[in-house]
């Protein structure tokens, strides 16, 4: 840690210097010294981290460089020599957002051989609080909201959903595969199932009656089920 604070003022040194040909040479010195993990590998995980706490807490339009800088007690400079501009700053945090969503799939607790359990317990996990938790609404939201004016950020975001539906479809191709279920067009159905999520997430974080919210979100459960041609009863 200390190392990497001593390596953070030399490069915060060279940055606000004149010394870009040095600066260049020093830096290629460091990697190569180190004989490890880039510290740029490191380092911009939690840039990208705190500059979504700041998000979550402000606002993203409130979000800045120094403001989060501050969060992690650096300097302004050292983000920028990760982080150009702050647009590159929300381009990772979108590909963060991917990445905690990513997780949803993660069944270490189910066989690699029982498909349909796969299936239905990333199910079950897109219908519950776990796939609420993973990301602040109102940060995605904000995300979002940029792809009407920004052409990257529309890009970029696209590759986010379209990631999803690709990991779901095969998992309903490998249940399809095993004979567990029967749907003619599992891309078409993982993209429906998260039609579903979204337009339903979307709803209920306008739902404050924790009652209500449950019984909707068991409800679009069930629509998203019959995607899959699966009852209610036979996902139990």
């Amino acid at each position: 840690m200390q190392s990497d604070q001593a390596i953070d003022c030399v490069i915060c040194f060279l940055i606000q210097s004149e010394l870009g040909i040095l600066y260049l040479s020093v830096t290629k010195i460091i990697w190569h010294y180190m004989g490890r993990k880039s510290l740029k590998e490191s380092r911009q995980p939690e840039i990208v981290k705190a500059f979504y706490k700041l998000a979550k807490k402000e606002g993203l339009e409130n979000a800045s460089i120094a403001k989060t800088a501050a969060m992690i007690n650096i300097n302004p400079s050292l983000i920028i020599h990760y982080f150009q501009t702050r647009e590159q700053l929300v381009s990772a945090l979108i590909e963060f957002i991917l990445e905690r969503y990513l997780q949803i799939f993660k069944t270490p607790s189910v066989s690699e051989e029982d498909p349909k359990k796969r299936l239905l317990t990333v199910i079950d996990k897109l219908f519950s609080q776990k796939w609420n938790m993973l990301f602040d609404d109102s940060v995605a939201y904000s995300c979002y909201s940029m792809v009407f004016r920004d052409k990257k950020v529309k890009s970029k975001f696209k590759e986010v959903l379209d990631q999803l539906r690709h990991n779901l479809e095969e998992l309903i191709r490998n249940a399809n595969e095993a004979g567990d279920i029967e749907v003619a067009d599992p891309a078409r159905a993982a993209d429906m199932v998260f039609v579903i999520v979204d337009g339903a997430y979307y709803y209920l974080s306008l739902e404050t009656n924790k009652a209500e919210y449950g019984k909707r979100l068991d409800y679009y459960k069930i629509q998203a089920l019959q995607q899959l041609n699966l009852s209610a009863f036979e996902a139990a």
